[in-house]
């Protein structure tokens, strides 16, 4: 190797290998406070492009599990009406039988009577209160029902079906015009009212059916995004106890080429000696 002033090849190593030992360092480092080992794009271009299709994908899930849980609470609340509604229905029937007495009394046929139509208020106070974050699928405002988010693209829904149980339509037949004031009237208000709970109890079946596959799908949604959650980390995360161990040991090898430089740097003076007399 040629001795010289102007040029320190030995210097130049030293830096060079120095440089890289820092540019590694720094990366290790970069890893080890961010916790990821693809940080950009110009870490691993087709990873972080990867897992940035995964995180928008997760992203949008949680959406689906928004509506999907808005849909568990309107199916919850419909059906706590529905089985309010359900054990009133048993309640009118008690008193239309209790009507077909032909020896009832003007004022006992009455009493039936009120009994009879409060239990009726009863009955569309619950349908309309049925309500929550303003859906309804009991008051006849939804048809034929409403449709929730199922996947990540909206391409899927999933549907709760709305029911009206408006008094004296399809479902509930037997209306505030039903009277108990004659045997007549409680015959007709008792055939109206086996058809409403057979329907009813139908009705609330199928929303039952419905809410429970809303319920799972929620589950399943869930389990997902967990999943998409786990495969992004397998990509991007760092291993912390592999860049703790190449942190130390970048460290190590930082010090010892500052050594190796400071020792290159110090070969010129050695030029002097020669010319000593």
């Amino acid at each position: 190797m040629t001795n010289s002033v102007h040029t320190n090849t030995a210097a130049q190593i030293a830096l060079q290998n120095l440089s890289r030992t820092n540019d590694r360092l720094g990366d290790v480092q970069g890893r080890i406070s961010t916790g990821l080992k693809v940080q950009g794009a110009k870490d691993n271009a087709a990873i972080w492009a990867i897992a940035q299709g995964q995180r928008a994908d997760i992203s949008s899930l949680g959406a689906v599990k928004q509506s999907l849980d808005r849909a568990t609470a309107i199916s919850d609340v419909a059906l706590a009406a529905g089985e309010s509604i359900s054990d009133l229905l048993n309640q009118l029937r008690e008193k239309v039988v209790a009507a077909k007495d032909q020896s009832l009394g003007t004022q006992s046929r009455q009493l039936l009577n009120n009994d009879f139509q409060a239990l009726l208020r009863a009955i569309n106070s619950a349908i309309q209160n049925a309500t929550f974050d303003g859906s309804n699928i009991f008051n006849g405002t939804v048809t034929p029902g409403i449709r929730f988010l199922a996947n990540s693209d909206a391409t899927q829904t999933v549907t709760l079906s709305a029911k009206n149980l408006t008094l004296g339509g399809s479902i509930i037949e037997v209306s505030l015009a039903n009277s108990l004031l004659t045997v007549t009237g409680a015959t007709s208000a008792l055939a109206a009212l086996d058809d409403s709970i057979t329907q009813l109890n139908s009705a609330l079946g199928d929303i039952g059916a419905q809410s429970k596959q809303i319920s799972a799908h929620a589950k399943f949604v869930g389990k997902l995004s967990d999943t998409l959650e786990s495969g992004v980390g397998n990509l991007v995360d760092a291993d912390l106890a592999k860049e703790s161990a190449r942190l130390q040991a970048l460290q190590v090898q930082q010090q010892l080429g500052a050594q190796a430089l400071s020792i290159a740097n110090q070969a010129p003076q050695v030029i002097l000696s020669l010319f000593r007399g």
